[in-house]
C-alpha cells in the first residue's frame, strides 16, 4: 500500500529525473514535429500519435477520481474539471485540428504516454487519496483565485498560438514562416510559453508539491525545445528573425 509518506519520495524522485530531463534535451532533440527524423525508428500519423500520447493520462485520472472517496467534494471535483478540461482538448481535439501529413516516431509515442500516466498519479494521486480535505473556503483563497485566473490564461494563449501556427500554411504549402501576433510578439514558442503558464497556475490553485513537479517538468520539457526552435528559426530566417527580438519561452527573460 502506497502512504503518503513514499508518495512524498516519489514526487522528489520525479523532480530530479526532470532536472535530468532537462540537461539532456540540450543536446538530444526529440524527434517530433519539426524535428521530427526517422532515426527515432518506427513512427504513425501524427493524430494518432498525440491520441495515444495524451490520452492515457485523461482516462488514468479519470480512474482515480471515480475510485476515491473524494469523488463528489467540491474543490477536488473542481481541481479535476480543470485538469481534465486540458487534456481532453490535448487527447481529443486538438489531434483533429492536426493539418499535413506529419509523423511521430512510437517511441516518443510510447516515452510521453509514459510520462502522462505518472504525472496522472502525481495529481490525481495528490487530489484524491493525500492531501489535507480542502474545504469549500479554498475557492476563496489568493491561491486558488490567482492560480485559477494563471490556469485559463495559459490555457488560452496555448489554444491562441496552437491556431496562429495552424493558420501560417495553405493546403499544399511547405514553406516555413515565422508566427505573428499573440504572444509570438515577445517569444518564439508562445504555445509553450502558454502551457507553461497554465501548469504553474495549476500548482499555485492546488497548492501542492505535486503541481510544482509537473510545471517544473513542463519547464525542464519545453524550455530545450523552445532554444531548439529559436536557434532553427535563426538558422532559416537569419536578421529576419534576429530583428524581432524574441525570447524563446518566457517573455523578457529567456
Amino acid at each position: 500500500m502506497i502512504t503518503a509518506e513514499s508518495f512524498r519520495i516519489f514526487l522528489y524522485v520525479m523532480a530530479v529525473i526532470g532536472l535530468f530531463v532537462f540537461v539532456a534535451l540540450y543536446y538530444v532533440r526529440a524527434g517530433y514535429g519539426v524535428f521530427y527524423s526517422a532515426k527515432w525508428g518506427p513512427s504513425l500519423p501524427n493524430r494518432w500519435g498525440w491520441v495515444l500520447m495524451e490520452s492515457p493520462v485523461f482516462v488514468a485520472m479519470t480512474l482515480l477520481w471515480l475510485f476515491s472517496e473524494r469523488t463528489w467534494q467540491a474543490v477536488p471535483l473542481v481541481f479535476f474539471l480543470f485538469f481534465q478540461t486540458h487534456y481532453f482538448i490535448r487527447s481529443f481535439v486538438f489531434p483533429c485540428l492536426i493539418r499535413g501529413k506529419g509523423r511521430m516516431p512510437i517511441a516518443i509515442v510510447a516515452m510521453g504516454a509514459l510520462f502522462n500516466t505518472m504525472n496522472a498519479f502525481m495529481q490525481g494521486g495528490w487530489i484524491f487519496y493525500f492531501s489535507p480535505a480542502y474545504p469549500t473556503s479554498w475557492f476563496l483563497t489568493p491561491q486558488f483565485i490567482v492560480g485559477t485566473l494563471l490556469f485559463f490564461f495559459g490555457m488560452a494563449v496555448n489554444q491562441h498560438s496552437d491556431a496562429i501556427i495552424r493558420g501560417l500554411r495553405q493546403p499544399g504549402d511547405t514553406r516555413h514562416y515565422i508566427p505573428q501576433g499573440g504572444m509570438f510578439r515577445y517569444v518564439s514558442s508562445a504555445n509553450y510559453f502558454g502551457e507553461l503558464v497554465e501548469w504553474i497556475g495549476f500548482a499555485v490553485l492546488t497548492w501542492s508539491l505535486s503541481g510544482a513537479v509537473f510545471a517544473w517538468w513542463t519547464f525542464a520539457n519545453l524550455a530545450p525545445r523552445a532554444d531548439a526552435i529559436r536557434r532553427r528559426y535563426e538558422t532559416e530566417f537569419g536578421d529576419e528573425f534576429r530583428s524581432l527580438h524574441r525570447k524563446r519561452i518566457i517573455p523578457f527573460i529567456y
